[in-house]
């Protein structure tokens, strides 16, 4: 239970995390006090708030999870590719306009990058954010050539006036998809009140301003008229959800299974739920906003309403965490294949209940019991 708390923070007290040292692999990496190459995006720590340091991601990528998925890489390849990135830091303003500079660009800009001393290898992830494996003090960044800016990114972050949700909205439907535009957030491009964002906050912040505004226009779609079950798998992570007539309600339970990578000899099973508002934090943490981002993409393009349960297991085979892109891309995946077609609630729970491979899922549910005493004027 702590290490899937933890996930590699250190709370237990060991020197070295026994299970993010499996990670520290030789890299082809030549340690250097310089880079000349590109840049296809930035980071922002959190450690230390409001007193950030921040920095371009320095690798020969385009730093698109779903590009990874099209190439066919594997764990092991964006494990190696990932402890390449070297991450530059640094706290000074002289560096904000060059990293703004990289986040609107459409394309990775080349940059020629000084250190205050060379690279160091200490590779650092978490269950939201991809790893990344060198990191340097900056000590200088230049920017070669000029960035190629989409004309809606160019319309949206030149607006002072727009709100930072309304821009996020608007530049989803102008095209920008959820990646393009964490990085224009994280770099403090949209809103009326401009600052630089840790990036794993903005991450899970895109995530539920999009999935929130088109949870909006989802209430006013009529219902489905028949149960659906969809399931996909992204290394290892198997994502399985239930649609169920009825107004909006979302669900997640997320079982790590024993031995897994945050879990130990004993099963972890975590659970959250929403209605129309969501108060607090998911204990899910990013992977619950993920997750109901691609459920909300779904129904907002079937144009119906509907009430929504995501069960995502985890299995041993997925030994290196990479992110909540890989829960959010898993969904994509799952709603997009055929889904299976069920006559009743109870036939559906079945049908998700064989495709996770077990079925004590269905006591952590607290809608599935709702959804069986509870009418509703769909019912009728």
């Amino acid at each position: 239970m702590q290490c899937i708390s933890c996930k590699g923070k250190g709370l237990c007290g060991l020197p070295r995390c026994p299970i993010t040292s499996r990670f520290l692999a030789q890299t082809d990496v030549k340690i250097s006090a310089s880079y000349q190459g590109s840049a296809p995006s930035v980071f922002v720590g959190s450690f230390g708030y409001p007193d950030i340091r921040r920095g371009p991601l320095l690798i020969d990528d385009s730093d698109h999870p779903p590009d990874w998925l099209t190439r066919g890489l594997g764990i092991e390849d964006i494990v190696s590719l990932r402890a390449r990135t070297i991450c530059g830091r640094s706290p000074a303003r002289h560096v904000e306009g060059g990293l703004q500079e990289i986040a609107r660009s459409s394309l990775p800009l080349e940059v020629d990058v000084a250190f205050s001393r060379p690279v160091s290898f200490a590779m650092t992830f978490d269950g939201t954010v991809a790893p990344m494996g060198f990191s340097g003090e900056i000590r200088r960044l230049d920017v070669v050539g000029s960035a190629k800016v989409e004309r809606i990114v160019d319309r949206i972050t030149g607006d002072t006036d727009l709100g930072a949700g309304e821009a996020c909205m608007a530049l989803s439907r102008g095209g920008s998809d959820v990646y393009g535009i964490t990085k224009l957030m994280t770099a403090g491009l949209p809103g009326k009140r401009r600052c630089f964002v840790p990036t794993r906050w903005a991450i899970t912040a895109v995530d539920d301003t999009i999935s929130t505004a088109l949870k909006k226009e989802i209430a006013r779609y009529p219902p489905l008229d028949e149960y659906l079950v969809f399931s996909g798998e992204v290394f290892s992570n198997r994502i399985v959800c239930i649609l169920a007539p009825g107004d909006w309600r979302y669900e997640m339970i997320e079982i790590w299974g024993k031995q897994t990578l945050w879990a130990g000899d004993a099963e972890v099973i975590v659970q959250d739920r929403e209605g129309m508002t969501k108060q607090g934090y998911s204990p899910i943490s990013g992977a619950y906003y993920s997750a109901r981002l691609a459920a909300c993409e779904y129904l907002a393009r079937v144009r119906h309403s509907a009430r929504v349960i995501v069960l995502r297991h985890i299995s041993s085979d997925y030994w290196a965490p990479l992110g909540t892109w890989v829960i959010r891309e898993a969904t994509r995946k799952a709603m997009a294949s055929p889904p299976v077609s069920c006559e009743s609630l109870e036939a559906a729970v079945a049908t998700a209940s064989a495709r996770i491979g077990f079925s004590h899922w269905q006591q952590h549910s607290t809608l599935i019991p709702e959804m069986r005493t509870q009418r509703s004027l769909f019912s009728f």
